[in-house]
């Protein structure tokens, strides 16, 4: 596979459809831009050339300073970049230099702040997984999609709980995993899952590789449920609990839920939006 001032009532995920000079405080993130950017880039060398190229172009500045960081890598380093930013209001535009970049805008030199003013908001509101283990409560937060799976050659035994009513007594599988629209279209579409348009207050429910039930093809529910999954012989079957890139292992218990106290920013050229790239994958080969 993905935050100023989001409306609590937006349905999570949704695209605010202006763009950066449109927002009450984007005048003073225009005036400043070109000395308040942060660049942070992957370790492989095309990231860090372009990551030099740019800087002696556009100034740099610490994170802590900046009025906007750009992102040269992939999506793996998107999703890092915006779980750093947590808490703050700090915009991301991403620039593609790694290998997945669906999440990214497409890498030039040239014209940068003009592609920062004409730039759309993304405002998305992260899942929250909270993993129970033998060491007590762990959480973390995803953007793309949280997942539950089996940490040996043995399948996982799960069960599914949906607001507190069981919907699932047992699932005999690879694992399950909760997609987000913006993730709707990595792991989830790897694992058969619909892919959710980025308006939709929607959250899809997909199987990996499930057993048993053998028809089960997942579900999509609002994203205003709350989901536990209670881990079925743990010590025979352990299971790992993945939030993105944060992995706990040996879960006993995993709920998960979206997160509307945190608002996520990210920054994508008008022609190359996120909605359109949702509704180009549903009809590429």
């Amino acid at each position: 596979m993905a935050e100023a001032s989001a409306s609590m009532d937006r349905p999570a995920m949704n695209i605010a459809a202006t763009n950066i000079a449109s927002s009450p405080a984007a005048g003073g993130v225009l005036d400043a831009v070109a000395h308040k950017i942060a660049f942070v880039a992957t370790d492989t060398e095309p990231a860090q050339a372009a990551r030099r190229k740019l800087a002696a172009t556009y100034g740099d500045c610490r994170i802590e300073d900046a009025a906007v960081v750009v992102a040269l890598g992939g999506d793996g380093l998107m999703l890092q970049t915006l779980e750093r930013l947590r808490g703050t209001t700090k915009p991301v535009y991403g620039m593609h230099r790694g290998s997945v970049g669906f999440l990214m805008n497409d890498y030039r030199e040239t014209q940068l702040l003009e592609r920062l003013a004409a730039a759309q908001r993304s405002i998305v509101h992260p899942l929250l997984m909270t993993v129970t283990t033998l060491n007590g409560p762990q959480t973390a937060h995803a953007i793309n999609e949280v997942f539950v799976t089996r940490q040996t050659y043995q399948a996982a035994r799960l069960r599914i709980r949906v607001d507190g009513t069981v919907r699932l007594d047992e699932l005999i599988a690879d694992g399950v995993l909760v997609a987000t629209p913006a993730g709707s279209t990595a792991y989830n579409l790897s694992c058969n899952g619909p892919i959710i348009p980025l308006a939709a207050p929607l959250l899809a429910l997909t199987p990996i590789s499930p057993f048993r039930p053998r028809r089960w093809r997942g579900a999509l529910l609002p994203d205003r449920v709350k989901f536990a999954v209670e881990i079925l012989e743990p010590e025979k079957r352990p299971v790992a609990a993945v939030a993105d890139h944060i992995e706990i292992r040996d879960a006993r218990h995993v709920a998960i839920e979206m997160d509307r106290s945190i608002d996520l920013v990210m920054l994508h050229d008008p022609d190359h939006s996120l909605d359109e790239r949702i509704i180009r994958e549903q009809f590429g080969p």
